[in-house]
């Protein structure tokens, strides 16, 4: 369908022409358990005004449609249908519109997934639809500026749950029917069609009730629920869940002084999600890995909390007042990302959340904007495939950690108050990056133009550093003179990009303890390619100066050499646990910057990671020298590197506290090298069949397939034996590591059979198409190499014939990422893959961009790690 990639040009003339008013929507998903019933029924009928009586406009629609009536004249299909689009002629002043049709039930998480469960056989069906997937389940105009009231009809059968934006009207048996119900919800308030949902199945139900005494006495009172899966109820935490969402409510209802506006607030867990939670009014969904099934460690807990929360800042940011266009994705977004970590600090128990935040979040944001597809905050997004593709680090954490710099310039009541005027401005209604300046201009008293020219309207990263002059003096070593330099190159355009940093400077010691702490600290500005810091000359020469203190800016850091020796021989001694994670993340910067090799930075997490008790950071840490040895290190020391990493990893794990997060974060991490390095498989069969035991780790379902996974990517995992595992694990992830354990066995034909699996056949869910993928990379060179030539012969037949998520999916997951600069190969620009895929994109210049963004990312993520291999003295 080569016109289901609605332009904004097009979208800005629809919305010039038109008003939405209402829409009727019916459903009628009553055979959705009978698995051989591809499709349902769909009927829409919009009301609409048009400001050019005469003129013509397209109705969206993803489907096949059976008949179109517009202002009581029935339209021939065959001449009105094109493609994704329904055209409509001879509009009047006000029109009304009914489309009747039928939709497919979707596996790849997008319109209306259906999902049978492997533990029961239940079907369940949920609706995904950002940037623009309501077309696939219902006939609309399918943009965010163009929102109109909803009311929603299902047909579904009687003892099923169905769920919508909003509370349910009437429920009636279907005449005829006696096994089917029709569920009729009340009106919506005015939305965008990609925040409408359905939800539908025998899912589990838990109800409470939260209510609130607003300022001018009245009661706001508003419904509580939450949904799981049937066979996951016996691990669902509602209690937990229920006290985060009222503190939530409590929270923001104070917060951003405007009630919350819903009504109701249901919360929906569902299978096979794509993303990590979606922001519907009043039915909010959720990844059910969120409902921990095996033992989850207290950094999950509170991420789960932290996208809790995200979602909830939605219902003000993005639902109430919403972009006008994709462009200005950020305004909801990156204003979540922030208040959903805002949120985790002044409204729950957890003390570490803005740790985790530049711990975790930001390094998503670091990563994404060093590639050359790197784009401002507020981005040129022409259509929707475009729009797709900015669901990244930019947008949100970046946006986040831009928007946490702007509350310390303007300060945070002047940026709440400017919060405020901007929901009763623009309450229901579409913005853009104009309005929101306005609103906090007005209230901070800033003309904040600038500032969002240098940050939101500039891409790239800052690099910051610190070049120091010490003096003698009689107390021993003094600052004579302490210069900042910015090094902020936009990988995209090459230029440099100075900006504007508030930043503290943080001077570190060591006390009589031994222990690293803060001495002194000066706050300053530095807005060009340098700066001296006369507030430092004189004070003593610490040990640690420690550039960004506090995370108060976006921005790389580089020790200087004095600090660099101190936090290679003394990170643990760190106590405070922002300084401490703000030096793990400098390491690992060098490592992926290529300014030391990753042998270093392995060393570091060899000497230091058991001591850090952030587990969180400590995950992070793991997760990155996972990374640096598989990818950073050269390959003539990386047998070595692995198998004492491993070794140590083993160690680590019976040393660690029986039953603590620690304890589960290394066994998760010998299973995850052991992939690779077999020097601990003995330890890893014990652990599966009872023979080895570790004081208080749990050996529960999610570690037992992690552990098969590395069995069997060393052969040493048969068919039989996953199956057998599969049959005590009978659940939807268990299906999924069963599926991993299978293609990661280390044999030419399964690879082949995965590779077809995942690149021609279309029977894979979503879920299942990345778990064969996981399983196919876990192999050895030789057993890969073969497929890197049919990779790139798929790129654009795969592309042209999947769903834009699924399609990403496997040219990302497919891309042959795992190479070595190996000695006498030449450079990283001449290394094999990268010449092939340098070849590809010359000669596909006119490949879609979306398209073309994805190679040229995992080009430059592959020359990264080829760089990074260079400096290995073992290269």
């Amino acid at each position: 369908m080569s016109n289901a990639n609605l332009q904004r040009s097009v979208a800005a003339a629809r919305s010039a022409l038109i008003t939405t008013h209402t829409y009727d929507v019916l459903l009628d998903v009553r055979s959705a358990a009978e698995q051989q019933t591809a499709g349902y029924a769909s009927r829409s009928t919009i009301t609409f005004s048009a400001r050019q009586a005469g003129a013509s406009t397209f109705l969206d629609f993803i489907g096949d449609v059976e008949s179109v009536v517009l202002n009581g004249v029935a339209l021939p299909v065959a001449d009105v249908v094109d493609g994704a689009r329904i055209r409509l002629d001879n509009l009047q002043a006000e029109n009304t519109v009914t489309v009747a049709g039928s939709a497919l039930y979707s596996r790849s998480g997008e319109g209306m997934h259906r999902f049978f469960d492997p533990a029961d056989g239940q079907c369940y069906l949920y609706t995904q639809y950002e940037p623009a997937d309501a077309r696939r389940v219902f006939a609309n105009f399918e943009q965010p500026d163009l929102k109109a009231a909803f009311t929603f009809s299902v047909i579904a059968p009687s003892g099923w749950h169905v769920a919508s934006n909003r509370a349910e009207a009437v429920r009636t048996p279907v005449e005829g029917d006696p096994a089917a119900s029709q569920w009729d919800f009340l009106p919506t308030l005015p939305m965008s069609t990609y925040i409408t949902t359905v939800l539908a199945g025998p899912y589990f139900r838990a109800e409470e009730h939260w209510s609130a005494t607003l300022d001018d006495g009245t009661r706001l009172e508003v419904p509580l629920a939450l949904y799981c899966r049937a066979s996951m109820a016996a691990s669902f935490d509602t209690g937990e869940l229920f006290k985060l969402t009222k503190q939530g409510l409590e929270f923001f209802n104070s917060l951003f002084d405007y009630p919350y506006p819903w009504g109701k607030y249901d919360q929906a867990f569902v299978p096979e999600y794509n993303l990590g939670a979606m922001e519907n009014p009043g039915l909010a969904t959720f990844t059910e890995n969120y409902v921990f099934t095996s033992r989850a460690t207290d950094s999950q807990y509170q991420g789960r909390a932290n996208t809790l929360m995200h979602e909830m800042a939605h219902m003000w940011f993005g639902d109430l007042v919403t972009m006008q266009w994709w462009d200005d994705l950020w305004l909801k977004e990156s204003f979540a990302d922030y208040m959903g970590t805002l949120g985790v600090d002044r409204a729950t128990g957890w003390d570490t959340a803005w740790v985790n935040f530049a711990n975790n979040r930001k390094a998503w944001a670091y990563v994404q904007d060093q590639l050359p597809t790197t784009h401002p905050i507020v981005a040129d997004i022409p259509d929707l495939e475009a729009a797709k593709q900015n669901f990244d680090g930019i947008t949100y954490a970046k946006g986040a950690s831009v928007l946490k710099q702007l509350v310390a310039y303007v300060g945070f009541e002047a940026f709440i108050a400017g919060s405020r005027e901007y929901f009763r401005e623009h309450a229901y209604g579409n913005t853009t990056l104009a309005d929101l300046l306005a609103a906090l201009s007005r209230a901070s008293g800033r003309d904040l133009a600038v500032w969002a020219r240098q940050w939101l309207q500039t891409s790239g990263i800052s690099t910051l550093s610190a070049e120091l002059e010490t003096e003698a003096t009689p107390g021993g070593p003094a600052l004579a003179r302490v210069t900042l330099l910015q090094d902020a190159l936009d990988p995209a355009t090459g230029r440099q990009e100075l900006r504007p940093h508030r930043l503290r400077l943080g001077l570190y010691n060591f006390d009589a303890g031994g222990n690293l702490v803060r001495t002194d600290s000066v706050e300053s500005d530095l807005a060009g390619a340098a700066g001296e810091i006369p507030a430092l000359a004189g004070k003593p020469a610490p040990a640690l100066l420690l550039v960004n203190d506090e995370d108060l800016s976006y921005a790389k850091v580089r020790l200087d050499p004095v600090s660099e020796a101190t936090v290679r021989s003394s990170l643990d001694r760190i106590s405070d646990p922002m300084a401490r994670a703000l030096c793990w993340s400098a390491l690992w910067n060098s490592a992926r910057d290529g300014l030391f090799p990753a042998s270093l930075y392995l060393q570091a997490v060899q000497q230091f990671a058991p001591a850090e008790t952030g587990i969180g950071v400590l995950l992070n840490v793991l997760g990155n020298a996972s990374t640096a040895l598989e990818h950073f290190a050269a390959s003539g020391e990386r047998p070595g590197l692995r198998e004492a990493f491993t070794t140590a990893a083993a160690a680590e794990l019976r040393r660690a506290s029986p039953g603590s997060d620690q304890q589960l974060a290394w066994a998760r991490t010998l299973a995850t090298l052991s992939r690779k390095d077999g020097s601990q498989l003995p330890l890893l069969r014990g652990l599966l069949d009872g023979t080895e035991t570790v004081p208080g780790l749990a050996v529960d379902a999610e570690l037992r397939w992690s552990l098969w996974h590395a069995l069997a990517a060393h052969g040493r995992a048969g068919e039989d034996e996953l199956d057998a595992e599969l049959s005590k694990d009978l659940t939807a992830s268990g299906r999924a590591g069963h599926v991993t354990g299978l293609a990661a066995r280390p044999d030419a034909a399964v690879k082949a059979a995965a590779w077809n699996a995942a690149v021609h056949d279309t029977e894979l869910s979503n879920q299942l198409l990345s778990a064969t993928i996981a399983g196919f990379n876990t192999s050895p060179p030789e057993l890969l190499d073969p497929f890197v030539e049919p990779y790139f012969d798929c790129l654009e037949p795969v592309w042209a014939g999947r769903s834009i998520e699924i399609a990403g999916r496997i040219l990302r997951g497919l891309y042959p990422a795992s190479q070595d600069l190996l000695p006498g190969t030449g450079s990283p620009d001449e290394h094999p893959v990268i010449v092939r895929t340098d070849s590809w994109l010359g000669e596909h210049r006119d490949a879609p961009p979306a398209l073309r963004r994805i190679i040229i990312e995992q080009r430059s993520h592959l020359h990264r790690a080829l760089r990074a291999q260079a400096v290995s003295p073992r290269y």
